[in-house]
């Protein structure tokens, strides 16, 4: 009877070890063939800077965060010396993930009811990010045909396309809030529509409105109303930018803007033998991804003769400066922070981003919005006739 008795309090002990109380977490990762490697607990500040709250030692192939969380919050996981980061939803209880350590950005975290509300979100989200995937390797050399023959029914068709499939992508978010009311993911997809290039506010204050009290309070949330509050007139606030523009063969107007460390920088004593202006944004996650092949093409050419001037779509210095500095962009960078009101934005008629506007030596623009190999190959082109 006393065996029987001490086996069942050891059960009992090892079950309390890996079982959350009311008003905590415990997070366990199980990752093998990395023993030792620290493992770092991160979140964003308010100024929108990632910081170190937390480290262990991955010991025997797992790690344990343990805590305490007055509400959810988005956190990042990171393994020291490995690519990528997990983001999950740290809120109290147990919350379990399995690390790939060659392919971080595909771990799976569950365990609580926001996290796997957050899977089950991500892997819907996967299956149309596919379609959009395989949509542009498909017509990716049909696309660069058209643009170098300027044959804008061709590219306007299959813009509509891609834009079909993003809708698709718009629908699921908007049928998820409305009947997740109770989901912080719910609370973080109501924000990002202020990131859109022309934000529904009635949408957004419809599903603001439908979340329930207990999203409504998280920090998230009070974001949200504390957005809404200071829009008043929605229709000012998200006006687009102004019709017109600049064209192929006219002269670049020249502009001038403040760097992230506040000096002055224009246009005219930037430029170089040929200077791409490029429109991006920190949010902007085509920006954001084909920022490494702008960087490549930059550290090859700038030598012979390449500039590049930076311009910003962003409403807050910190997340544009982390970006810089995380893509690490060399070259000039200004910005109004005025969003979709930047007043170069609108001298240059630029309607979405990433828009890219090539100049040769006089200051003249001789293409738009070229990307990738097609960008490369224009500046090579522009730099031999020099």
């Amino acid at each position: 009877m006393k065996k029987i008795l001490v086996f069942v309090s050891a059960v009992a002990i090892l079950v309390s070890c890996n079982k959350a109380g009311k008003n905590e977490y415990i997070v366990t990762g199980n990752v093998k063939g990395i023993d030792g490697k620290n493992v770092f607990l991160e979140k964003q500040d308010e100024a929108g800077q990632l910081k170190q709250v937390d480290t262990v030692k991955i010991e025997n192939g797992k790690f344990t965060f343990k805590g305490s969380a007055k509400e959810p919050e988005m956190y990042l996981i990171q393994v020291a010396d490995t690519q990528g980061k997990v983001p999950f939803i740290l809120e109290n209880g147990d919350i379990d993930m399995t690390i790939n350590k060659d392919s971080i950005n595909i771990t799976k975290v569950t365990g609580t009811y926001n996290n796997d509300e957050l899977s089950a979100y991500k892997e819907e989200g996967m299956k149309i990010q596919k379609k959009m995937m395989k949509f542009q390797e498909t017509n990716m050399v049909k696309m660069q045909a058209a643009q170098q023959k300027q044959d804008t029914v061709t590219m306007n068709g299959l813009r509509k396309e891609y834009m079909k499939i993003q809708e698709d992508f718009m629908k699921q978010s908007d049928a998820y809030v409305g009947t997740h009311p109770k989901a912080y993911i719910s609370a973080l997809i109501v924000d990002g529509m202020f990131n859109q290039m022309n934000p529904d506010v009635e949408k957004i204050k419809k599903h603001y409105a439908g979340l329930d009290k207990t999203v409504k309070d998280t920090k998230v949330g009070k974001g949200i109303q504390t957005k809404l509050d200071k829009i008043g007139k929605p229709v000012a606030e998200v006006a687009a930018p102004a019709e017109g523009g600049v064209q192929v063969g006219s002269v670049a107007p020249d502009f001038s803007a403040n760097t992230p460390d506040g000096k002055t920088v224009s246009l005219k004593q930037s430029l170089g033998k040929v200077t791409i202006v490029d429109f991006w944004a920190s949010w902007c996650k085509p920006c954001r991804e084909e920022n490494p092949n702008v960087v490549a093409l930059y550290n090859e050419l700038h030598a012979k003769g390449l500039n590049i001037v930076g311009v910003s779509l962003d409403k807050e210095a910190a997340p544009w400066k982390e970006a810089i500095a995380k893509d690490k962009l060399a070259w000039n960078q200004v910005s109004n922070l005025k969003w979709w009101k930047e007043p170069i934005a609108a001298t240059y008629g630029v309607q979405t981003i990433p828009a890219t506007f090539i100049l040769d030596a006089s200051g003249k623009i001789v293409a738009k919005d070229l990307r990738g190999a097609e960008l490369k190959a224009k500046v090579n082109e522009l730099l031999a006739a020099k």
